[in-house]
C-alpha cells in the first residue's frame, strides 16, 4: 500500500476547496473563534497550511481570545535539530486534539545548558511539557564498529544522560518529559550484516529505543516512538539528507503533520482525551452487504473470500480493542431483530452480542443513535470514534456531533482496519489491569441503565444494585490508578488539580494529607477506582484539595458515602470544620453545585470564579447510603475497624490535628 495513507493523513477529510480563504477569513476576524480554527484543524492539512494555521492561533493567543473550550497547553520543544519548522506544525496540530497549544522557543543544539541549567529559557517559561526531540546525533550511541564493549558503554552513557534529564526537570521544572524514540539512519553499515555487528546504529539504537521505553514506564512522562512512524512510512521518507546539511533538520519536511499529530494525540491520552468507544455501522462495515436485503446467507465473512475477509478484520480488529478497554457498541440503519440475527446466528460472525454494549439498530439518524449511546454508558461524545463506510453517514456525523472522532474510509475495505489504527484515535500512556477492565464496566453500566428503565423509584433502584464501597488511604497498589484518575478526570472534577506519582507517593508520606481512594462493586461489575479524595490538615480543619470521581458511577450516591466516611474519620482525628473549593473549568459545569448539596455554606467568591465552601463536621447530616460501606482507616492512637453503616477491615493512618 502506499505510504500516502500515513503522509497526508488519509483518515482526515480533504481540504475544501475554499480552505485558503478560510485562512485569509481567520486573519480578518483576528481568529477569535475556537469552532473554525479546530474545524480547520480537523482537515488533512499539509505542512504549509498548518503552518499558516499555527499563524492564526498565535494571533489568537497573544490577543487574548476566548478560545474555550479549547485547553491551554505549552510546550516547549529542546532539540539538538533545527525544529523551526516543525514548533508551528505541532501548535496547529494540537487545535485537532482540543488543544490552544503554544510553543516555547529554544535555542538550537542547546540541548543539555538548558535542561541542566535551573535559571534556563526553559524552565523560565515554565511549559507543561517538555519535547526532548533529539535524533541518533543527540545521543552518545557512537561506537566503534565490533567493539561491543565500546557499544555497550555507549549505551550506558546515553541511559545516563537520559537519567540525568529527568532528575533535573524534576527537580526544576512541574513539567512532563516526552522522550521520542530514535531513528536510525537510513543507510546500513554492514548490509545484513548490521544485526550481527556490535556498534552498528541498528544495535545501538535498538538497544537504546528498548531501554528508553522500559525506562519511562511507570513515570509520569510520556513516550513518543518516532521510531515506529518511521518505520511505518519507511527510512528514506524520513530522512532527507538535503534538508539536513541544508539547515540541520532531522526530517523531511512532508513528514512533519504526521510526527506533529503523533504528539497531539499522545498529549491527548495523557490529557484523557483519547476515544474509550468504538460504535461499529454493520452493512458493509462489520460484514459484506446489506442484511435487510441479502439476508443472513447473503451477507459475506467467509474465509476464502477476500471481501469477507478483510470485514472479519475489522472485527477482530474491534475485539482486539475491546481486550485492551474500548467499549463496543452498534448504531446501524437496520431492523433490530435483522441486525441482532447475524451476531446469534451466522456462523462466520467473530463479534457476538456480549461484546456490545449498546445496540442501536432502527432507522433514526447516526447522530442521534451515537448520541443516545454516549447518555447509555455515561461517556461523553469526546470518548467516541465512529466507523462508518458510508461518506454520506460519516459527514452527517461529523457536522451534527463535531467532538466524535469519524475517520475517512478508503473504497477498499481490505484497508479500514489499516485506516483505523493510522487514525491514532485509541492512543495510549498507560495501560493498566483497570484499563483492561472497562469495556465491561461500561456494559455493565449499560445494564444498570436499563434496569434504571425498569425500576420507578430510585431508591429501590440504588438498593437492587446491592452495592459495596471500600475506601481506603492511598497506597502503593492504587497509586497508578489515582494518578490516572487525576489526570484524566474533567467533569466530575472540583478543582482539576493535576498530581503525578511521585506526588501522589510523598502524599502517602505526608502526616498532614489525608487521601482516600474509593472503590465499588455491585451486582454488575466491579467498577474498580472510582473516586478521590485529597484533604490538607489546616489546624482543627480540613480543606478539600481534590474531589473526583468516574462520571460512569453517578447518582449512585457515591458522594454521599465518601461525605459520611470523611465526616466519621476527620470527626475521630478532631478536626471541626472541612473547607473546599470548586474552581469551574469549561468541563465541570456538572458539579457547580456539589458542595451546596451536601450542606456545604459558601464563604466566599474569588476574582476568578472560584467558590469557597465550609462545613463544621458536626453539623454534616447522617447520610443515607444505599449499599455496604467498608472504611479502612487508622485514627491517631487506636484502629478502627467498624462499620459506617456497615465494615471496616485494614487500617491506615490519618492527619492529626496541627
Amino acid at each position: 500500500m502506499s505510504t500516502s495513507l500515513y503522509l497526508d493523513l488519509e483518515w482526515l477529510p480533504k481540504p475544501p476547496a475554499d480552505i485558503s480563504a478560510r485562512f485569509k477569513a481567520l486573519r480578518a476576524q483576528g481568529a477569535q473563534s475556537s469552532a473554525e480554527l479546530r474545524h480547520l484543524a480537523g482537515f488533512g492539512l499539509s505542512e504549509l497550511q498548518l503552518t499558516r494555521l499555527a499563524s492564526a492561533l498565535d494571533r489568537a493567543i497573544e490577543t487574548g481570545a476566548d478560545l474555550s473550550p479549547l485547553a491551554p497547553l505549552k510546550v516547549a520543544v529542546v532539540s539538538n535539530t533545527t525544529t523551526e519548522f516543525l514548533n508551528p506544525v505541532i501548535a496547529a496540530t494540537g487545535l485537532r486534539h482540543g488543544f490552544a497549544l503554544s510553543v516555547v522557543p529554544v535555542p538550537f543544539g542547546q540541548v543539555m545548558q538548558e535542561l541542566l541549567d535551573p535559571a534556563s529559557s526553559v524552565y523560565a517559561a515554565d511549559p507543561d511539557v517538555i519535547l526532548l526531540a533529539l535524533d541518533h546525533r543527540g545521543w552518545p550511541l557512537a561506537a566503534a564498529h565490533g567493539d561491543a564493549k565500546e557499544a555497550e558503554a555507549a549505551l550506558t552513557g546515553s541511559l545516563a544522560q537520559l537519567d540525568t534529564i529527568i532528575a533535573s526537570v524534576e527537580q526544576n521544572s512541574r513539567a512532563v518529559l516526552m522522550v521520542p524514540t530514535v531513528v536510525r539512519p537510513a543507510d546500513t553499515d554492514f548490509g545484513s550484516l548490521d544485526l550481527a555487528v556490535p556498534g552498528t546504529w541498528r544495535r545501538q539504537v535498538g538497544a537504546f529505543n528498548q531501554a528508553l521505553a522500559d525506562r519511562l514506564a511507570g513515570t509520569p512522562h510520556l513516550l513518543l516512538d518516532v521510531a515506529g512512524i518511521a518505520e511505518t512510512i519507511g527510512l528514506a521518507n524520513w530522512h532527507d539528507p538535503g534538508m539536513w546539511h541544508l539547515a540541520r533538520v532531522s526530517c523531511a519536511n512532508r513528514v512533519l503533520p504526521l510526527y506533529a499529530d503523533h504528539v497531539g494525540r499522545v498529549l491527548a491520552a495523557w490529557k484523557g482525551k483519547a476515544r474509550r468507544c468504538l460504535i461499529l455501522d454493520l452493512d458493509n462495515t462489520v460484514w459484506s452487504g446489506v442484511i435487510g436485503d441479502d439476508g443472513l446467507d447473503g451477507i459475506r465473512l467467509a474465509e476464502g473470500d477476500a471481501v469477507g475477509e478483510a470485514h472479519r478484520d475489522v472485527q477482530d480488529r474491534a475485539l482486539q480493542l475491546r481486550a485492551r478497554g474500548v467499549v463496543l457498541a452498534v448504531s446501524s440503519k437496520n431492523e433490530d431483530a435483522v441486525a441482532r440475527a447475524a451476531f446469534r446466528d451466522h456462523p462466520d460472525m467473530l463479534l457476538r452480542e456480549d461484546h456490545i454494549a449498546v445496540f442501536q439498530a432502527n432507522w433514526r439518524d447516526k447522530a442521534t443513535n451515537i448520541t443516545a449511546i454516549s447518555d447509555e454508558i455515561s461517556l461523553g461524545l469526546d470518548a467516541m470514534a465512529f466507523l462508518d463506510d458510508n461518506p454520506a453517514e460519516r459527514g452527517l456525523v461529523r457536522e451534527a456531533l463535531p467532538t466524535v472522532a469519524v475517520p475517512e474510509l478508503p473504497d477498499d475495505p481490505a484497508l479500514y482496519v489499516r485506516t483505523l489504527i493510522a487514525s491514532g484515535v485509541f492512543e495510549a500512556t498507560t495501560f493498566s489491569d483497570e484499563d483492561r477492565r472497562r469495556a465491561d464496566d461500561y456494559q455493565s453500566n449499560a445494564k444498570r441503565v436499563a434496569l434504571q428503565a425498569s425500576v420507578t423509584n430510585i431508591d429501590d433502584y440504588l438498593r437492587s444494585l446491592d452495592m459495596v464501597f471500600t475506601m481506603r488511604r492511598f497506597d502503593a497498589t492504587g497509586r497508578a490508578r489515582i494518578a490516572q484518575l487525576i489526570s484524566k478526570s474533567n467533569q466530575f472534577n472540583l478543582t482539576t488539580r493535576r498530581y503525578s506519582e511521585a506526588d501522589i507517593t510523598r502524599m502517602e508520606a505526608d502526616p498532614t494529607i489525608f487521601g482516600m481512594q474509593v472503590r465499588l462493586k455491585d451486582r454488575f461489575a466491579d467498577n474498580g477506582m472510582i473516586s478521590v479524595v485529597i484533604c490538607r490538615s489546616e489546624g482543627a480543619e480540613w480543606d478539600i484539595d481534590t474531589w473526583l470521581m468516574s462520571c460512569r458511577v453517578l447518582g449512585r450516591g457515591v458522594e454521599r458515602a465518601v461525605l459520611q466516611v470523611l465526616k466519621d474519620v476527620a470527626g475521630k482525628a478532631g478536626i471541626k470544620a472541612i473547607t473546599a473549593s470548586y474552581i469551574p473549568t469549561a468541563r465541570n459545569q456538572m458539579v457547580a453545585a456539589h458542595y451546596e448539596g451536601l450542606g456545604f455554606e459558601q464563604t466566599g467568591t474569588l476574582p476568578d470564579g472560584t467558590t469557597r465552601w465550609r462545613i463544621a463536621v458536626a453539623d454534616i447530616p447522617e447520610q443515607v447510603v444505599h449499599g455496604e460501606v467498608t472504611v479502612e482507616v487508622e485514627t491517631p492512637g487506636r484502629r478502627q475497624s467498624e462499620q459506617a453503616g456497615r465494615s471496616n477491615t485494614d487500617a491506615v493512618s490519618v492527619p492529626s490535628v496541627t
